[in-house]
């Protein structure tokens, strides 16, 4: 099988990757593992025949070039950034939530409240993107859906569960840092900057506090839980009880993307230097005396 790759003016054909990239030694330095799974930005040329619409409209569905951020600012820690295009499968979203009206497996009694995601299109695989409208041809057939199942999304999950037990194993403690991107918010001054934990099930506070004053100290308006609280990636893997925590970060892609949302900015490397710093604070915060306090 053969792919295209978006850019914002080029394309070029690859061979079907591995579901990540990972950045990193095997064994963990530092308790904190990184997770980019919606910046991905292959599509498969299995996927472009099964389009309603052209790959560039689907690409407001990634997080736009968010891994270039994230790997400027991973230092030693462990990086995983997905590969495939979001629109092929949602590593954010649970393999439960299969949308019925685009997946001949989907089981609408499995879920009889769906979520609002779902019901808006956007399920573990998306059938709209945002205003350019639906994505598929026709409804995708069950093996369809279940292969990309067992082909990308189990693996990527397999892989970050992992390095999150290896980092606990190894330092009592393990932190998932979930990177994202958003649009910019609506409000006269919106927050730059989301910090998603579940609201407070899947990390300790003292963790989030610490991302939240570093990203403060360098001028960004910060909130948390609101209106992103974390999806799937941190609902599986966080479990403060077992002293594994998993918080999501949503940065406002304007501050390091350029005018056009498509290519790299100015702001990417200001932007990784504060992220960088984000981390740091959370190691430092990582001790018996702080996290008791909880």
């Amino acid at each position: 099988m053969r792919l295209f790759v978006a850019r914002p003016s080029i394309a070029r054909v690859t061979p079907l990757p591995q579901p990540f990239d990972r950045h990193g030694l095997e064994a963990p330095v530092t308790p904190v593992v990184l997770s980019a799974p919606h910046a991905g930005r292959i599509y498969p040329e299995a996927m472009q025949e099964l389009l309603r619409l052209p790959v560039a409209a689907l690409m407001p569905l990634e997080d736009r070039l968010v891994d270039q951020l994230a790997i400027a600012a991973r230092g030693p820690h462990t990086l995983f950034v997905a590969t495939l295009a979001r629109a092929w499968i949602d590593l954010n979203r649970g393999e439960h939530e299969r949308d019925p009206r685009i997946d001949a497996g989907a089981d609408p009694m499995a879920q009889p409240q769906a979520s609002l995601r779902l019901r808006s299109g956007l399920g573990l695989v998306p059938r709209r993107a945002g205003a350019a409208g639906d994505v598929w041809k026709r409804k995708l057939t069950a093996e369809e859906v279940s292969a990309r199942i067992v082909a990308h999304h189990r693996p990527y999950h397999a892989a970050v569960a992992a390095a999150l037990a290896a980092a606990r194993a190894r330092f009592g403690i393990a932190i998932l840092l979930d990177i994202h991107s958003m649009p910019t918010l609506p409000g006269v001054a919106p927050a730059q900057l989301v910090l998603g934990d579940r609201h407070g099930h899947s990390a300790a506070r003292p963790l989030v506090t610490a991302l939240e004053n570093a990203a403060r100290e360098s001028g960004l308006r910060v909130v948390r839980n609101q209106p992103y609280a974390g999806g799937h990636v941190v609902a599986t893997h966080g479990a403060p009880n077992r002293n594994v925590h998993a918080i999501q970060i949503e940065f406002d892609r304007s501050l390091y993307l350029d005018p056009t949302l498509t290519g790299i900015g100015p702001g990417l490397a200001p932007l990784a230097a504060m992220l960088s710093r984000m981390i740091a604070a959370v190691v430092e915060t990582v001790t018996p005396t702080a996290l008791a306090a909880e």
